[in-house]
């Protein structure tokens, strides 16, 4: 026993336990609006593509009859050569480089790959059963200059660019600093609506679609960001990795 007010003996201490992983807390407000308001305008596209049953809107009319008077070379060439970038092997292999990008270890890098194909392939299954329930019929095939497959909304090119224009930056932004970060998000902005734009232009896809497939990998992206914690992709033993500034 020790006498009150007395220092007590002397002895090890007991150490700090073994650190413990932080625990998730509430979902921020920026990519939680973002989410909500891309997903809710996307849901109002969708009705009215509905209500109508696939009848083009006389904007997206006049968009068409505007890239069937407009399709000079070097242009459509170019855009053939861009839009075969909004598909395939290229998106995929940005959100590897986002994933290695990411990460801070081997075991983080591993995560944060996972993690950015996941999420791509997760989006573009969403948008294909979307586009599969959907039904809307493409634009005439006589104003077509590119091939195209399947129903038109939403556009499959404009919804997997702009996901993997967004999985890139967040990855950029884990390394470069804000100035830098924010010309890449720039960059890569205009790399997605180049793509959509050319959808249009080729005459392959609406106007809406291409609205329709940025709203949704909007909606998709915030979603992620929100969901990413809880799979411990920025997670390192005993510190956890600073998170990104945001691209404004």
């Amino acid at each position: 026993m020790t006498t009150p007010g007395a220092d007590p003996a002397p002895g090890p201490r007991p150490g700090p336990g073994p650190e413990r992983a932080p625990r998730p807390g509430p979902a921020p407000a920026r990519p939680l609006a973002v989410a909500a308001a891309a997903a809710a305008l996307f849901a109002a596209a969708a009705t009215v593509m509905a209500v109508r049953d696939g009848a083009p809107l006389a904007p997206e009319l006049a968009a068409l009859h505007w890239s069937t008077a407009h399709r000079g070379e070097p242009l459509r060439s170019l855009a053939r050569a861009l839009t075969t970038t909004g598909t395939g092997v290229v998106p995929y292999l940005m959100a590897v480089l986002a994933g290695l990008l990411a990460g801070r270890t081997w075991r983080g890098r591993r995560r944060a790959v996972t993690w950015a194909v996941v999420v791509l392939a997760a989006g573009q299954a969403i948008r294909y059963g979307l586009m599969e329930l959907l039904a809307r019929p493409r634009p005439p095939v006589a104003d077509w200059a590119a091939g195209a497959t399947g129903y038109s909304f939403p556009s499959g090119h404009s919804t997997t660019s702009v996901l993997a224009a967004g999985i890139l930056a967040w990855g950029v932004l884990h390394r470069t600093r804000p100035r830098a970060g924010r010309l890449w998000c720039a960059l890569l902005a205009l790399w997605a609506a180049g793509v959509g734009l050319t959808r249009v232009y080729l005459g392959v896809h609406w106007a809406g679609d291409v609205l329709a497939g940025w709203l949704l990998a909007t909606a998709l992206l915030a979603a992620a960001l929100l969901l990413e914690p809880l799979v411990g992709a920025r997670r390192a033993r005993g510190a956890p990795e600073a998170p990104p500034s945001a691209c404004p």
